[in-house]
């Protein structure tokens, strides 16, 4: 079967440019320093006040906890990366079923770790999170900015703002010929109960947040540093696609450079890969996954214990849902293209822990119709000599980006 037919999406990723300034206008010269990774959800008592140059950037996953200690004093500096597994069940799809098991773990992790317990960004991505740029007009008064953007908010977001945790950044004024002002905006809200219950077990496991970050924000600062300014090109750049495969779910972020321009978490990762292998090879998914990581996804490769009978099932089970998750970025690379003002796509960048797997960058090209490369984690930091590198770094690019202040 071609696969590739069925899904690719050819030349619409390639160049798409944007409409001309009357619909699409550039963003005002002063706002040429503005990262679009910059701002984090704020809570009562959390964010506000001045950020530490030594920050810890903490990445909750389904199966493990990573940190990754970063000096920002110039060049970001990285310190020392670590992580440890999470029992199954503590955290499900991004939702924190057991808040008191993760603050055990947390405790003794930051203590055997010898992390700080202070300056700590805490990554989140949850669907129940929402993410939207989007234009105000004609609003003057800085004063009545806030509530404008609150009252857009209930339009654009399918969350109550009586459960929300809201933050925004304005990202840039124009004026028009009239003189009216147009305030670009990017807002995030997500689901109080979902952040609070981080944040609980957080503070009872003795530690103090300096912010709460997006995993897609953190992501996309891990890759690539942000451009200054789109003022002045005379034709837009490519967007910046990464790819973050987790053990249960993916986070995809799409971004001009400067701001996110589009985030969704895809309810799919590397243990649904056990669950297949485990499927047609008749063993339990915690055997199968020594059993994926010896495989490669192209080729007729028979690693070591397996039959060659065994090796293609094997083989075509991680096939079959390998195409499952590349309908899903095809569908949300489709949803981005079909806004106003996208961008072309060059590429992807892929990381995380099942990044790792041999050939699945391969296999995603095939099948996705543009080109995946493998993401490097260290893109943006200066690895401190005295540190120890493992080689499997995937799983730890949220945790840096999230310590990364630009």
């Amino acid at each position: 079967m071609n696969m590739k037919k069925e899904i690719s999406l050819g030349d619409l990723f390639r160049r798409k440019p944007k409409t001309d300034g009357s619909t699409s206008p550039a963003l005002a010269s002063g706002d040429a320093k503005t990262s679009f990774l910059k701002k984090e959800i704020t809570l009562p008592g959390i964010g506000g006040a001045s950020i530490p140059k030594r920050l810890v950037g903490l990445k909750l996953g389904a199966s493990q906890i990573a940190a990754a200690e970063i000096v920002n004093n110039g060049a970001p500096e990285l310190v020392q990366v670590v992580r440890t597994a999470l029992e199954p069940g503590v955290i499900v799809a991004g939702e924190l079923r057991d808040p008191e098991a993760l603050s055990a773990s947390l405790a003794e992790f930051f203590k055997a770790s010898k992390l700080p317990r202070r300056g700590v960004r805490l990554g989140v991505a949850s669907n129940r999170i929402g993410v939207r740029a989007f234009d105000l007009v004609g609003v003057d008064d800085p004063k009545q900015l806030t509530n404008a953007i609150r009252f857009r908010a209930q339009e654009v977001l399918p969350i109550p703002l009586n459960e929300a945790v809201l933050d925004y950044q304005v990202l840039g004024e124009t004026v028009g010929e009239g003189g009216e002002r147009t305030h670009r905006v990017l807002l995030v809200v997500a689901y109080r109960e979902l952040v609070d219950r981080y944040v609980r077990a957080c503070t009872d496991a003795g530690i103090q947040l300096a912010g709460i970050d997006l995993e897609a924000f953190a992501l996309l600062r891990a890759l690539a540093a942000p451009r200054v300014s789109s003022a002045d090109e005379s034709e837009p750049a490519a967007a910046r696609v990464a790819v973050s495969i987790g053990h249960d779910r993916s986070t995809l972020a799409v971004s001009d450079g400067r701001i996110c321009e589009f985030t969704r978490v895809i309810e799919w990762g590397g243990g649904a890969l056990d669950v297949a292998l485990a499927r047609v090879l008749d063993v339990a998914p915690s055997e199968a996954e020594p059993i994926k990581r010896s495989l490669s996804v192209v080729g007729d490769d028979v690693p070591e214990g397996l039959t060659e009978e065994s090796a293609r099932k094997a083989r075509e089970a991680i096939r079959r849902e390998v195409q499952s998750f590349a309908r899903e970025v095809v569908s949300s690379l489709t949803f981005y293209q079909s806004q106003a003002a996208s961008l072309g796509i060059a590429d992807i960048a892929l990381t995380g822990g099942t990044a790792h797997l041999n050939g699945l960058a391969e296999e995603l090209q095939r099948l996705v119709g543009v080109t995946v490369r493998p993401g490097d984690p260290f893109a943006r930091v200066r690895v401190n000599k005295s540190m120890a590198v493992d080689e499997q770094l995937g799983s730890l690019t949220v945790a840096i980006g999230l310590g990364i202040e630009d």
